[in-house]
């Protein structure tokens, strides 16, 4: 039993390096992409700024700015980037989601709305090719890859759940990292079972641990608002995930986490910081190319706020955030929280 609970101690002091132990953004405005839907989750348009309010741990908070938003209109245009994740997800599944993609892409004789641009993920890192609004050579440039793409060998069980966990968390705060330099909006469609939560009741932490592993959540929440990324969870596995633990077990981590003594790994899902920016996780479909179509439609129509937040007592000070709306049968999906600095 004890060696068992040492694995996920050494993973969360080796992997939190992905992330900077503490976050350094100073700046006050908190910039809000807020996609509001009615009956069917449709858009809703034509909405003003009295229609809406910004709760800051239920408090109300004055919007500085405010503007509606379209993605093929923005300039930069809203930017969709498709991640293919090849380390969580099996050979035979990925074969399907390039297909899919491809589908995808396709649409429209090859000519897409945004520009797009595509991420492989695999055991030998990330490859990134360029936004583009064109389908056909994306679909070229995925076809070119595939036979240079390898795939290592893992460690099976826990061992194993811990490498994937690491190389995870070190391809998304690469993305940020990468995505934080472009001005504009970004779609992170990040096509995937998940990683590994690595949370449960035979997982015990030390406070070290806690500590580190609570500064990669802020970090992580972080670099994705500063980024402007909004993060979708797209299951390839389809149908035959639908009654899987793994479909569910993440909202048990989606409240925000104040202090590190109520951290855990799973607080890093990935279906939890998706929800978390204000995007969705989609499964229990074989329909891929349709599950992507789904969150790119979040770009056709959304608006923009801003708010100063107040300085903080503390360093890494969570805030929760709702915004309300003053029609009824109308629904605001945002960011869920972020953390302040003093």
């Amino acid at each position: 039993m004890n060696a068992f609970r040492q694995v996920p101690i050494l993973l969360f002091c080796l992997s939190l390096t992905a992330f900077p132990q503490q976050s350094t953004d100073t700046n006050r405005r908190i910039t809000l992409d807020v996609v509001v839907t009615g009956k069917s989750d449709k858009p809703a348009p034509n909405l003003q700024q009295q229609d809406f309010t910004i709760l800051d741990n239920k408090e109300p908070r004055k919007i500085v700015s405010f503007r509606t938003a379209q993605g093929t209109t923005e300039e930069p245009p809203v930017e969709i980037v498709l991640l293919i994740d090849r380390v969580n997800t099996s050979v035979l599944s990925v074969g399907n989601v390039l297909q899919e993609t491809k589908k995808f892409l396709g649409q429209n004789g090859g000519q897409l709305a945004q520009p797009v641009s595509i991420i492989s993920f695999s055991d030998a890192g990330t490859q990134i090719a360029n936004p583009t609004r064109d389908g056909n050579a994306l679909i070229a440039g995925l076809d070119q890859t595939e036979s240079s793409l390898r795939t290592t060998r893992r460690s099976q069980g826990i061992y194993g759940a811990e490498e994937r966990f690491q190389k995870s968390l070190g391809a998304l705060n690469s993305v940020a990292a990468y995505e934080e330099k472009k001005p504009g909006k970004k779609f992170l469609i990040w096509i995937s079972p998940g990683w590994p939560l690595l949370s449960g009741p035979r997982i015990e932490l030390s406070s070290k641990d806690e500590e580190g592993l609570f500064n990669a959540v802020v970090a992580a929440s972080t670099a994705l608002r500063q980024a402007r990324v909004t993060l979708y969870s797209v299951d390839p596995l389809g149908v035959a995930d639908a009654t899987s633990f793994r479909t569910t077990a993440y909202r048990d981590f989606l409240k925000g986490v104040k202090s590190p003594r109520q951290v855990h790994a799973g607080n890093l899902a990935l279906q939890v910081l998706a929800v978390q920016t204000g995007g969705k996780v989609l499964n229990s479909s074989n329909d891929i190319a349709g599950q992507i179509g789904k969150c790119v439609a979040d770009a056709d129509a959304y608006y923009v706020l801003s708010f100063d937040s107040d300085p903080s007592d503390g360093p890494n000070e969570y805030h929760q955030l709702e915004v309300k709306l003053s029609q009824p049968g109308l629904t605001a999906r945002t960011r869920t929280g972020y953390y302040a600095q003093p």
